[in-house]
């Protein structure tokens, strides 16, 4: 385990394979299986209820994983970082960034049929698919917290890798030509307009699945912070100094659940197996489903925004605008494909409310 994390801290140094995140979990890692260390260890507690023993530094951190308190607030900063405007100015957008959310689904299937996963394991495992670490990491710690290392670490390893899986399946579900198309410029959208996208979807959100309300709500206060307007210094600490905190409490201690008895196991090897599986099917269905919109829609849509449904923000939009630059120099696509990319982040809180809602009661 002490080798896969140098391996790990290798691609983020060397590779830059989201850094930010790989080296706090890799580290994590580190710490976790070193001899005699314990700091994962349990507090110790007497027959009398008297405290013996008191737990390593990293178990104590880890409880905002497992009460589920870090990964929203990770999504606020994201809220504040974002711009939801070009899923305003073109609102199909959220049909692709749904449309993405398919890879979770085969995912959840694929893992009941390998046999090494009960249902709500699967849930934990399908979500990989939403390419939302976050969202990953919130789900697992409800579901199946004894497959929060693998999980994460696959998660953010094929976020890591979009700009390798996405291209070769776009090429090969697009033509040259379709692949050239130029859209129509979008609208602009008014501060009126921005202001009350958060605070709508949020509401729309919770009535129907309210088990998404933490992760929702959260992503849309801080983008209510980022679009006011009157709270900069808020939005500034939400996108700062808050989410670089909360990235390394998150990142060291997930990382730190991977020790060698829950990590080397056949079932890691089946999650990265299922993981490849769930980025390239939300990749293909959002590339389809913008084929099928350009059929039918009066106004050209290029099929390769579909494939930035899947909720890596913004890598997902940046491939797309990569690849139809190579099909036409002149062609950006990036604002166009940041529609779906957005609606992608949406779209995997939901699945993932969804999926708790679903099997919360049938927790291991």
């Amino acid at each position: 385990m002490m080798l896969l994390s140098f391996f790990l801290i290798y691609l983020a140094i060397r590779h830059k394979f989201e850094p930010l995140l790989l080296i706090p979990i890799a580290f994590g890692m580190f710490l976790a299986n070193l001899p005699m260390a314990g700091l994962m260890a349990e507090p110790i507690y007497g027959a009398d209820g008297h405290l013996e023993q008191v737990g390593g530094l990293l178990y104590y951190i880890y409880q905002g994983n497992k009460l589920g308190i870090f990964p929203p607030l990770i999504f606020m900063g994201v809220g504040a970082m974002t711009d939801f405007g070009p899923l305003i100015a073109n609102p199909k957008s959220l049909l692709l960034g749904a449309a993405a959310q398919f890879g979770i689904f085969i995912t959840f299937f694929g893992a009941i049929a390998s046999g090494l996963f009960e249902p709500v394991q699967a849930a934990a495992i399908a979500i990989i698919g939403g390419a939302d670490g976050p969202t990953a990491i919130y789900l697992t710690s409800r579901l199946a917290p004894g497959l929060l290392g693998p999980i994460a670490v696959a998660a953010y390893s094929y976020m890591a890798l979009v700009p390798v899986i996405q291209p070769p399946i776009m090429r090969a579900l697009t033509t040259k030509e379709e692949r050239k198309i130029k859209m129509k410029q979008l609208r602009q959208v008014s501060k009126m307009e921005k202001i009350v996208f958060p605070i709508l979807t949020t509401l729309v959100v919770a009535l129907i699945v309210p088990a998404a309300g933490p992760l929702i709500g959260m992503l849309m206060l801080g983008n209510l912070f980022r679009e006011s307007g009157v709270v900069n210094r808020l939005s500034d600490t939400a996108q700062n100094g808050l989410m670089n905190t909360i990235t390394i409490f998150l990142g060291v201690t997930v990382g730190a659940t991977a020790s060698a008895e829950t990590f080397l196991q056949l079932e890691t090897l089946a999650i990265l197996g299922l993981g490849i599986v769930a980025f390239s099917f939300g990749t293909a269905a959002g590339v389809l489903l913008a084929k099928l919109m350009n059929g039918v829609s009066k106004e050209k849509v290029n099929p390769l925004i579909g494939s930035a449904g899947v909720s890596a923000v913004p890598m997902a939009a940046r491939v797309s605008q990569i690849e139809g630059q190579k099909a036409d120099p002149s062609n950006f696509l990036l604002m166009h494909a940041m529609g779906p990319n957005v609606a992608g982040v949406i779209g995997s809180a939901v699945s993932a409310g969804v999926l708790l809602t679903l099997f919360s009661n049938y927790m291991l």
